[in-house]
């Protein structure tokens, strides 16, 4: 069997993908920050009122408020399911680490045991993120670390005695955290690798076992066609071959029936061909991004909604020609399920806008109906969602959805470089006449030019033969 060709086949760039970026969801590391909020608040007020050690309870509250902050302004910009990038969960864990460290200075440094919560940031990068945030951010943890041991307050008891550790016991302390952080990094980054390159050899066996079952049904089909045709194909080259004989003083219709011949070995031979081994059409992998879209929206165009479509070049581009992009499945199945959502919940129409230019391409599905519900629209895009209002079922009885749907459409979207929105076209709370149809459910998908975008051309330009898809 041939070695599967990633270059060529943009589907397979699923199995190749690697890279640890958009793994973590902002409100995953929200949520653990408002853990660590509660507990610094109460090991602070417990050391302060109930332990009588001496704190400096402004710079503490300080330094907890603006992780309290921190929080609240994310929650109000961003949506409860942003993805963060790589480089914005790094600076977020750069900040909670830092936050720590200051807290530590606070408090005693390495005399404190709360010093040991200095790994969490560095293991929770190891999992998730890039290996060259998780060295950054251990070399830091590790440099922090090493100034607390040199440089802190000194906890003290309301009658002025310090409490300090031995400098033998502050050096091996030191020495077991530094471990620690290249240990349980190095440990939890394996565990993470191997569990992702599982996830990964799975998805890749199941693509092998998709492409396994594509060619035994074109086997089957081929071999059909051939034991079907080839009677016809015998009979047209019999007759021919006579007609051939007894046209010998008519050159002109002589060579017409050597024409009809040969274009029946040929036919055989291609029969033949495709019975061996199969072929993949270098032609299907392409299609222009208006082709493609019909293509992903076609199963439910005859349901009773109308399908609008309004494909152009965006405001400035000039008369850039539509792109041609590739037939990726993972692009294919997840508009697809994103058209079967539109339609589900839309009262006449849905309008499908496409808008590309030379750094992106844009695709905006919007529909008639009442629009996503607002207590669900920063949960959009999770999985086994359900709403607190059952008042959806009065717009679709019946429905009992968990979110799979926009789910799977947003992770394909996603993985095949895509940016994914989800809106309301108007506000969901203003009465029919005032919306003026300017109601209903958005969703915007972009993409990077270079993430879909065919770069070698129109479809015009020849591609080659077809090749065999095993040899």
């Amino acid at each position: 069997m041939a070695a599967p060709d990633f270059a060529a086949d943009p589907a397979l760039a699923l199995v190749r993908q690697d890279s640890r970026v958009d793994w973590v969801r902002l409100r995953t590391l929200l949520v653990l920050r408002w853990l660590a909020i509660g507990g610094q608040t109460l090991a602070v007020v417990v050391a302060a009122f109930y332990m009588g050690l001496q704190v400096q309870i402004g710079l503490c509250f300080l330094a907890i408020g603006a992780s309290v902050v921190s929080n609240l302004v994310a929650m109000s910009i961003f949506p409860e399911n942003q993805r963060l990038s790589d480089r914005d969960a790094m600076l977020t864990l750069l900040f909670d680490l830092s936050q720590l460290a200051f807290l530590l200075f606070l408090t005693g440094g390495l005399n404190n045991p709360f010093s040991l919560l200095i790994l969490a940031p560095v293991t929770i990068s190891a999992t998730a993120l890039t290996l060259r945030s998780t060295m950054i951010l251990g070399l830091l943890a590790v440099f922090l670390i090493s100034c607390l041991a040199l440089w802190h307050l000194p906890l003290t008891t309301l009658s002025g005695e310090v409490l300090q550790l031995p400098g033998l016991f502050i050096f091996g302390f030191w020495f077991a955290i530094v471990i620690g952080i290249f240990f349980l990094s190095a440990y939890a980054r394996r565990i993470a690798s191997e569990t992702h390159r599982m996830s990964q050899a799975l998805l890749a066996t199941q693509m092998a076992l998709a492409r396994e079952q594509k060619l035994t049904d074109l086997g089957g089909v081929v071999a059909a066609a051939a034991h079907e045709l080839g009677t016809p194909l015998a009979t047209i080259k019999l007759v021919s071959t006579e007609l051939l004989e007894e046209l010998g003083d008519h050159p002109e219709l002589a060579e017409d029936a050597a024409l009809i011949r040969d274009q029946a070995d040929r036919c055989r031979d291609i029969l033949q061909s495709m019975g061996r081994a199969g072929k993949d059409d270098l032609h299907l992998r392409r299609a222009p991004f208006s082709t493609v879209v019909e293509e992903a929206a076609e199963p439910h165009a005859d349901r009773g909604i109308a399908l609008v479509y309004d494909f152009r070049a965006a405001p400035g581009g000039g008369d850039a020609p539509q792109p041609q992009i590739w037939r990726k499945p993972e692009v294919i199945h997840g508009l697809r399920n994103l058209v079967q959502n539109a339609v589900d919940f839309a009262d006449q129409q849905v309008r499908i806008e496409g808008v590309w230019d030379d750094t992106m391409v844009r695709l905006r599905i919007i529909d008639d109906g009442t629009g996503f519900p607002p207590d669900l629209l920063g949960r959009l895009g999770d999985p086994f969602l359900r709403r607190r209002n059952r008042t959806t079922h009065d717009v679709r009885p019946g429905y009992e959805g968990m979110g799979l749907g926009l789910f799977i459409a947003k992770t394909l979207l996603e993985r095949s470089g895509a940016r994914v929105a989800f809106m309301n076209a108007a506000d969901p709370f203003l009465t029919v006449e005032d919306r003026k149809g300017l109601s209903g459910a958005l969703v915007e998908v972009v993409w990077p030019s270079e993430a879909l975008v065919d770069a070698t051309g129109p479809t015009s330009q020849p591609l080659g033969e077809n090749q065999l898809i095993i040899d």
